[in-house]
């Protein structure tokens, strides 16, 4: 069976999303790989199809139990021979499972890091009996120092490589900036690694900041347009997290909470009722999510600050894993931002400790950035993004602002980076500007003429002005300790008296204004509710029958397909995303006869034919990508007219319309041909192997003036469609 195929029967999807089929193409040739993908993003898919087409055993590291047994339940759903071992199974349970692992009966094992050390490396000796094939490593950043969740065990991994060599390994994660990326290749001993970064951008997720005051009562009036949706709300402290739960029921609202210092049968037993629907809101410290793969969770809300943008990130990514709409609302305040400087601090490791306390402050920088947030959260993980997206508070015109000339502010802190060669970052430049005496000033920086010239704002004042010249070009950061330089556009403010506006220490409008649409329910998906709720329930019912949780039978999108287009045959249910093979002979008949009865009882008939005819132009979101606009532009270019032509028909400029057509190479229904040579395609394609499809300017700086953003677009449409064959 090729990867398609094998994803088809597995898994019950036609295609896969953008890099997963590069990714598992290049584990199939042997070769070690580091993986960058959001949360939700598919990267199991990358580990899973190998470890299915190849002779042998597959070993998972993955640090959570309880992700490993969801992992495993979906894999076993699936038809696919997969176990776990860890201290969850008893003494007899782990012997049998030694033994189906000495006998080839299994493909995936999952394990925790600190298995392979224990019992003087017994594990490791009796790894090395079997005929392991692949390791995968999931939460890679944790191996890193400079990474947000380092964990010590996960420096033990780096031994693989010596006693495996020949072994291929991939390392996934969906949180890792620059640093801790060359951080996990180079304590992994990765040999000639590829490493593939897809888009960080979660286009479904709606990013929400606010004040904190009367904070809870907000969180009832972002709770009253979700009501009966799956929601976590992260709070920092254990009481916290009890007292917001109780007030919560005391309103209404289906809430447990959930925290480390309850006993381990209450975890389980909480964490199981949030899995199976049987409560719609965790209110929890971090301690929950990481293990949680559920896909129908519609919001996430932090009640209080996280510690570092990754932490942000992740959680936030643990809403909208189906691809639906999803809200993420954060609460900020200045008080927990102290509160977590004094908690951040690691005994007898300063260095640990201050990359810590530099994370925090770049989420706090995040929350009092008017920058897109969508645009914030992506250039840190090194994308390039072009604001407005949108879908955020700032974009979405949540922020009141007040401006007033800053010109003289802004040349203040211009003038004190120059002064000091450039050299420092924010936090000593502003020291210098407010004249501190700290030990950490040299004593030579205190003659320069900027030294307390700017001591009539605090820190956190000058930290805001810094960020908004940051944000605004002004000023850019570079290298692993973020030093200050001064920009072009910076440079024109100090010597050719640009003005500049900057923003006065904002106050947010106040949640309870609904009107602004930053607390609205998610938007509607056109489908039959009350047949998609007779699909739950039979979902449910079979959940329970099969012990494990519904979403891990089917997620929501795929009932919602079922309820969009009303499949009556077998044949209907391979179109249907999240029914493969297995699936369809396991629960076809059961799911076809409720929607059969139900349209048989209301007079309907079915719509699969709307889906097959518009099947080619769907995308991995659905056909609702598709814009009548580009539908236009498309009908009229088949019907041979010029792309100049339609341009000039429609009004529009020839990039936009040539923007458009590109979409179809993306759904196959336009030759890639028609934009770039074959030798070029060949060329671009080895370009894009090279450095991924998510970074267009390197891109173009390595091609070089011959070849074009449009023949470039074309082609990285071309390769995410299916895999390219030469």
């Amino acid at each position: 069976m090729n990867a398609l195929s094998v994803l088809e029967k597995y898994f019950g999807y036609e295609k896969f999303r953008p890099l997963q089929d590069k990714i598992i193409r290049s584990v199939l040739s042997g070769k070690d790989c580091l993986v960058l993908m959001p949360t939700g993003g598919g990267k199991s898919v990358c580990y899973q199809v190998p470890a299915i087409m190849m002779e042998g055993i597959t070993v998972v590291i993955s640090p959570l139990i309880a992700l490993m047994k969801d992992q495993v339940d979906g894999l076993r759903l699936n038809g696919v021979n997969a176990a776990f071992l860890n201290s969850s199974l008893s003494n007899e349970l782990q012997n049998n499972l030694m033994k189906d692992l000495q006998d080839q009966k299994i493909k995936l094992l999952y394990i925790a890091p600190e298995r392979l050390t224990a019992g003087l490396n017994y594990f490791i000796s009796f790894l090395k009996t079997l005929p392991v094939k692949l390791f995968a490593i999931d939460e890679a950043h944790c191996i890193s120092h400079w990474g947000h969740d380092f964990r010590p065990d996960y420096l033990l991994l780096s031994s693989l490589k010596e006693n495996f060599p020949n072994v291929p390994l991939i390392a996934l994660t969906a949180t890792a900036d620059n640093l801790t990326r060359k951080d996990i290749l180079h304590k992994l001993n990765l040999h000639k690694p590829e490493v593939f970064i897809s888009s960080f951008n979660r286009s479904n997720i709606r990013y929400i900041i606010d004040d904190k005051d009367d904070h809870f009562n907000k969180i009832l009036d972002f709770l009253e347009a979700h009501k009966s949706e799956s929601g976590i709300i992260y709070s920092l402290s254990r009481q916290n997290t009890e007292d917001i739960a109780e007030r919560l029921r005391e309103n209404g609202f289906n809430a447990l909470s959930y925290h480390a210092g309850l006993d381990q049968e209450t975890r389980v037993r909480r964490q199981e009722q949030f899995k199976n629907d049987d409560v719609d809101i965790m209110v929890a410290t971090v301690a929950f999510g990481m293990g949680i793969d559920k896909s129908n969770v519609r919001y996430v809300i932090h009640e209080t600050l996280p510690k570092n943008i990754e932490s942000y990130y992740q959680e936030t990514g643990r809403a909208g894993r189906d691809g639906l709409p999803a809200q993420a609302l954060l609460f900020y305040s200045s008080g927990d931002l102290m509160k977590l400087k004094r908690f951040i601090s690691i005994e007898g490791n300063p260095e640990q400790t201050q990359i810590y306390l530099k994370k925090l402050n770049q989420i706090s920088d995040f929350c009092q950035s008017h920058t897109c947030r969508r645009k914030f959260l992506l250039n840190y993980f090194d994308e390039e993004f072009n604001a407005p997206c949108g879908n955020c508070d700032v974009c979405l015109g949540g922020i009141a602002v007040n401006t007033f000339d800053g010109t003289i502010i802004a040349q203040k802190a211009l003038s004190a980076v120059i002064r000091l060669n450039e050299r420092f970052g924010m936090g000593y430049v502003i020291n210098i500007l407010k004249g501190s005496d700290s030990a950490k000033v040299h004593d030579v920086h205190k003659n320069l003429p900027t030294y307390g010239k700017g001591s009539e704002f605090t820190f956190d004042e000058w930290r805001n002005y810094f960020r908004q010249l940051i944000d605004r070009g002004f000023l850019f950061q570079q290298g692993e300790f973020s030093v200050l330089n001064v920009s072009e556009r910076g440079k024109d403010v100090l010597y050719r008296d640009e003005k500049v506006e900057l923003i006065m220490p904002k106050e947010k409008k106040t949640a309870r204004a609904e009107k602004k649409g930053r607390y609205v329910a998610s938007a509607e998906v056109n489908y039959d509710k009350n047949l998609f709720e007779l699909l739950r329930k039979l979902r449910l019912e079979i959940s329970r029958s099969e012990g494990v949780p519904p979403y891990i039978i089917f997620p929501d999108t795929t009932l919602i397909e079922m309820a969009a287009y009303f499949p009556f045959q077998l044949h209907d249910l391979p179109h249907i995303s999240g029914f493969g093979k297995i699936k369809i002979e396991k629960y076809g008949d059961d799911f076809l006869k409720v929607v059969a009865k139900y349209c048989t009882e209301n007079n309907l008939t079915s719509k699969m034919n709307e889906k097959a005819s518009t099947k080619s132009f769907d995308t991995e979101k659905g056909k609702k990508n598709i814009s009548d606009t580009k539908k236009l532009s498309f009908d009229m270019y088949v019907n041979d007219i010029s792309i100049p032509d339609i341009a000039r028909q429609r009004r529009l400029t020839e990039n936009t319309i040539t923007d458009h057509l590109l979409h179809f190479v993306l759904t196959g229904d336009i030759n890639v041909l028609k934009f770039v040579s074959k030798m070029k395609l060949e060329t671009i394609s080895n370009a894009i192997d090279e450095i991924g499809d998510t970074q267009l300017t390197q891109l173009k700086e390595k091609l070089g003036d011959e070849i074009s953003y449009t023949e470039i677009k074309a082609v990285i449409n071309y390769k995410n469609k299916k895999p390219v064959n030469f």
